[in-house]
């Protein structure tokens, strides 16, 4: 058995996040971090298809943050976790996510740890 985590850290993308009237009014910067536990029955070979693929991962991102407004943090983390878990390699996932301009001198996130087992 092999184990490896798959980071696509640092993800910015203009999105509907927030319950109060100023944050339905039009999309806010918030950065997603999220770590993949990948295991695999032995050490992948050098290709792109042994492997989970992190390009699913973003493209899904970017795709379920333009299809809805999410009203919590905590919504849009477990929606992360449960697409990473489409691949079944995805043994646990930490998704966090930090909204960058509610407050001038904070960041303020979520951050989820689930696992498969």
């Amino acid at each position: 058995m092999a184990e490896y985590t798959i980071l696509l850290d640092g993800l910015e993308v203009a999105m509907g996040l927030g319950i109060h009237p100023e944050e339905r009014a039009a999309p806010q910067r918030v950065t997603l971090h999220v770590a993949m536990t990948c295991r695999y029955a032995a050490r992948p070979e050098d290709r792109i298809d042994a492997v989970v693929d992190y390009d699913f991962l973003r493209t899904g991102i970017r795709k379920l943050v333009e299809s809805r407004h999410f009203e919590l943090q905590e919504t849009l983390c477990e929606a992360v976790a449960a697409l990473a878990f489409e691949d079944e390699r995805v043994a646990r996932v930490t998704v966090r996510s930090m909204k960058l301009d509610i407050y001038p001198d904070a960041r303020i996130g979520c951050e989820i740890v689930r696992s498969r087992d």
